[in-house]
């Protein structure tokens, strides 16, 4: 996803100077789209080579259905996780990661599964390979690169200790009933490069490059998957919604991400659960605005939005992975 000018994505918002910060990051932001629509347009540096599957990576209708009573792995970010804002009414409780229901917990609840959700607010595609790399608020942060991120602070669905993917395929050697893992990762990827670079991350190079280096992330995590962990089953990545799909600059943020992670996962035997398509066509009646649908979070007055979705947008993120999954 994109629309990272609301607030720190994965992160409880700062007080104090945050709204003149977020409206720098609104128009850093602003600028960064305008050249993802050009390179879109163009055909630009967005060529990413997908890395190959083993040959042992079975197709996609030789696994097994998703069934009642089967493990399910959730893997991602804050959306992922089902983090709100601390603006949010009522406050999140953070230190009771149960309270905060993301899609794995509502898919698991409509199809009985048992799940396990390893998702990080704040994870990046190179903090879940490792944790000591430079994440937006999981483990550290750009403005704290040694620390205080938020699972040094809060507990998350599981507990575990090294990266989410070392979790995963030790979870997925253990637990042989899983039949349905899920990937949703990038969105912090983008979120950290307009923090940390000079030029909030505006030319076509420094976009191209995030874009590389998240298909490569995403085929290291998802060969582990398939060839570390030997997991077989289905494997779905869930793809983000726009905060706005009338915008072109947050729809082109959305579907940057999507694209890449999407074309790197083909090898691995994928589905792709259109979580972009879900909530774009539940935006419809309010003119493309996911905030005005009431499928973000609600952080103020009406109309005042944070970047995660709300219990519906949540609601149908899950209703698009159990579209693209087999029963």
């Amino acid at each position: 996803m994109n629309g990272f000018h609301r607030s720190g994505h994965g992160r409880p918002a700062a007080t104090g100077s945050r709204p003149r910060r977020n409206r720098r990051i609104q128009s850093a932001v602003s600028r960064t789209l305008r050249l993802l629509v050009l390179i879109a347009c163009v055909g630009g540096p967005l060529a990413i080579a997908a890395p190959a599957a083993n040959a042992s990576t079975r197709s996609r209708a030789s696994a097994l259905p998703v069934t009642p009573g089967s493990g399910y792995l959730a893997l991602g970010d804050s959306v992922t996780f089902g983090y709100e804002e601390a603006q949010v009414v009522p406050a999140p409780d953070y230190a009771d990661a149960s309270s905060l229901i993301g899609y794995p917990e509502m898919l698991a609840a409509e199809l009985h599964l048992k799940v396990a959700n390893a998702a990080c607010p704040g994870e990046t595609s190179a903090s879940m390979l490792d944790p000591k790399a430079l994440s937006n608020g999981c483990e550290n942060s750009p403005s704290n690169p040694t620390g205080g991120g938020y699972r040094t602070q809060h507990p998350l669905h599981v507990s575990y200790k090294g990266s989410q993917l070392s979790y995963a395929t030790t979870y997925l050697k253990a637990h042989s009933n899983v039949r349905l893992v899920s990937l949703m990762i990038g969105a912090n990827d983008v979120y950290l490069c307009v923090e940390t670079t000079r030029d909030a991350c505006q030319s076509p190079t420094e976009l191209a490059a995030v874009a590389a280096k998240l298909a490569r992330n995403v085929g290291v995590i998802l060969s582990a998957i398939r060839n570390k962990a030997h997991y077989r089953g289905q494997l779905a990545i869930v793809n983000y919604y726009s905060p706005d799909y009338a915008s072109a600059f947050d729809d082109a943020g959305s579907t940057l991400i999507n694209t890449a992670v999407d074309k790197a996962a083909e090898p691995f035997g994928v589905e792709i659960a259109d979580g972009y398509g879900e909530l774009e066509a539940a935006a419809l009646h309010s003119g493309g605005n996911t905030c005005l649908a009431g499928l973000l979070t609600q952080t103020g007055p009406p109309g005042t939005c944070g970047i995660h979705p709300s219990y519906a947008g949540q609601a149908l993120l899950a209703q698009a992975l159990e579209k693209a999954i087999r029963l």
